[in-house]
């Protein structure tokens, strides 16, 4: 009897005992398991942002699997870190990781990674960039309109920041604002980021002409190192005295951007873009898969937020492109922009930039666009950052 009493205690201690925990089989635990292997698929066959989905896929397995007690929403519930419940002992792994996110740590480190990796010589040669990396901002305000009907201003904004296709801002707004959606968010952001070589070439193709298509830009001016040098620290400056709550982003992403230009500072540069970069990406990307457990991520919301996102996406990439249209009414002959550039506006770099490349390209095989979309493309960076800290200024507590 003793040793049939130790089983059925070991047995009520198991993960498959727990699916049936009250008294009634835990369906959403499966679901959020096979959403999980999927997204697994999706990282790994298919390879859609790989580096951070499959981080993502593998914090919502763990998440899910009853029993695990590695992570505890309880413990963030309200908006607020409560650091009793952290310090009780019963805090998992994640819980404690998560509080990168919750703190906005983890996406201002990515920033610093991202800035050494960006080059801003493509902005600083053709300054016109800076009007269409602002103008693909469009779509985040104008899906946060649209969103405001069916949900609460800070879930607006953070649906509405999809748009801007940068994933660190999105969990970084998206963790201040509306914590209980970062899932899903997160997952959206991330999805269509890899998903731009077939979200935006039909909006492209749609509104420009196939003469648009195929104008050719001239060569872009030689950028000095000294232009490269003040560039970040000016931009660091003017944007933080502007808009206070974007300092965190953009001054971390001027401040990896300076390591890099500046020289001297190469080793450090190299460390930021590599070992730092990849163990924060890490750490952010289970601690945010595993905020998608099922009785968040199974509703409703959670489609309208997907389908809103795309939304964000398109609206984001048609906005650059009538942009740029509307400049070449105004610019002369020889200096006209190619529209397709404008849809590099959004934050997806740089493969945003080689879409506007590619399109380009079938029209005219000897048109070379990339580094003439790269100024509008590393200028939808700081543009959704400062959209970011707009909409934190706006409604955050």
């Amino acid at each position: 009897m003793k040793f049939i009493e130790t089983l059925k205690n070991f047995w009520l201690q198991t993960g498959f005992a727990k699916f049936f925990e009250d008294s009634t089989f835990n369906w959403g635990n499966i679901v959020m398991i096979l959403v999980a292997c999927v997204l697994c698929y999706l990282a790994i066959v298919k390879k859609f942002e790989p580096l951070l989905l499959l981080p993502i896929a593998i914090g919502m397995l763990l998440a899910n699997l009853p029993g695990a007690d590695i992570y505890h929403p309880e413990f963030y519930e309200g908006g607020h870190v409560h650091w009793e419940m952290l310090g009780s002992g019963a805090a998992g792994l994640i819980d404690v990781l998560y509080l990168g996110v919750k703190l906005g740590i983890y996406p201002c480190i990515i920033f610093i990674g991202v800035g050494a990796m960006t080059d801003f010589g493509p902005l600083l040669a053709n300054p016109k960039s800076l009007i269409l990396g602002a103008a693909a901002q469009v779509g985040i305000f104008a899906t946060f309109l649209v969103a405001s009907i069916f949900f609460t201003p800070e879930v607006a904004a953070s649906i509405g920041i999809i748009g801007g296709a940068d994933g660190p801002t999105a969990i970084f707004l998206t963790s201040k604002l509306a914590p209980e959606k970062l899932g899903p968010i997160a997952i959206a952001a991330y999805s269509y980021m890899a998903l731009v070589p077939v979200i935006q070439p039909p909006i492209m193709k749609a509104l420009t002409t196939k003469k648009e298509r195929a104008i050719r830009m001239p060569a872009l001016r030689p950028v000095s190192k000294t232009q490269k040098i003040c560039f970040p620290i000016i931009v660091t400056i003017f944007v933080s005295l502007i808009v206070p709550s974007a300092a965190p982003l953009v001054g971390s992403l001027m401040f990896g951007n300076l390591l890099k230009e500046c020289g001297v500072t190469e080793r450090l540069s190299k460390t930021v873009q590599n070992e730092l970069m990849n163990i924060v990406t890490v750490f952010l990307g289970i601690s945010v898969g595993a905020t998608a457990v099922a009785d968040t991520f199974l509703d409703g919301e959670t489609i309208l937020i997907i389908v809103m996102g795309v939304v964000a996406f398109g609206v984001a990439t048609a906005a650059g492109v009538l942009i740029a249209k509307l400049m070449n009414v105004f610019l002369p002959e020889g200096k006209k922009i190619n529209p397709l550039i404008g849809s590099a506006g959004v934050s997806a770099v740089p493969m945003a930039a080689r879409v506007s490349q590619k399109v380009g390209q079938e029209e005219d095989p000897g048109n070379f666009l990339l580094m003439h979309a790269m100024g509008p493309n590393v200028a939808g960076v700081i543009g959704s950052a400062i959209a970011a800290g707009v909409l934190l200024a706006l409604f955050g507590a």
